[in-house]
């Protein structure tokens, strides 16, 4: 006869034994791929470590006991079957990464609590049945990496692609309304080219001169084209068995 899929259970002496100590010195409870179907109750009384793992097992709920938790910096549920995160998670200041990817979020069971995270940097969301984003992210100022790949996602809201200190965007595979846009959305950070550490008007004459000497010249290297017949090339730097392939992986977070 078959038990169904009740998952394994979990001790608190399994769960002592799963604690390692991660490269900065922190105490990281690892109880990934461990077939859990439920979450343990016995990890309350580890609530002070500093990361928890429990990805790739077949969770589909979080309990609001997740705030026991308070020094919590780093926490991955990504790969189970949540289909909510409950309130409780936006408790959990200290929190540096969340990764919630490949689950069964929708946009309705997103908690808008996760805009108390505010010493969130990195936040996965990718995987999931997302066909918005709340702009609500948008209060999440220190966030510097977003996953938002593979969704149901049609637009993403102007105060989450404005983040002051956002580098990442990974918005691959959504249904955004054309190619053009959905470049846009893919790659949306965009950077300075050229940095001013002083105005001009505090320049003397001369170096004001140099350095616009030097901005024409650029400029002008810039503008110019080289013709087919001149095209430059390098054929030292080609190597027979070369790695390098025109298109790469797009990044994921872990």
């Amino acid at each position: 006869k078959e038990k169904g899929q009740k998952g394994k259970k979990i001790t608190l002496k399994i769960a002592k034994n799963a604690i390692r100590i991660s490269f900065d010195g922190g105490r990281r409870l690892d109880l990934s791929k461990m077939g859990i179907t439920t979450f343990p109750k016995c990890i309350l009384k580890l609530a002070d470590v500093d990361e928890l793992d429990l990805s790739r097992n077949m969770l589909k709920k979080i309990p609001s006991s997740i705030q026991k938790f308070q020094k919590l910096r780093w926490l991955d549920l990504h790969s189970n079957q949540l289909e909510e995160l409950p309130e409780a998670i936006g408790t959990l200041q200290n929190l540096f990464y969340l990764n919630i990817c490949n689950n069964k979020l929708t946009t309705k069971n997103l908690p808008e609590e996760l805009n108390l995270l505010k010493n969130l940097h990195i936040l996965n969301l990718g995987l999931n049945c997302l066909d918005s984003i709340p702009t609500s992210l948008g209060a999440l100022k220190e966030l510097k990496e977003i996953g938002l790949f593979d969704n149901a996602l049609t637009t993403i809201p102007n105060s989450v692609k404005k983040l002051p200190k956002l580098k990442k965007l990974n918005a691959k595979r959504n249904p955004f309304p054309d190619s053009t846009k959905q470049e846009e959305h893919a790659d949306s950070i965009k950077r300075i080219e050229t940095l001013f550490l002083v105005q001009e008007k505090d320049l003397c004459c001369s170096c004001l001169k140099t350095c616009q000497d030097d901005r024409d010249k650029l400029n002008k290297l810039k503008n110019e084209q080289p013709s087919p017949s001149k095209k430059i090339s390098f054929p030292l730097l080609l190597t027979p068995n070369s790695s390098a392939k025109d298109n790469q992986e797009e990044w994921r977070l872990r």
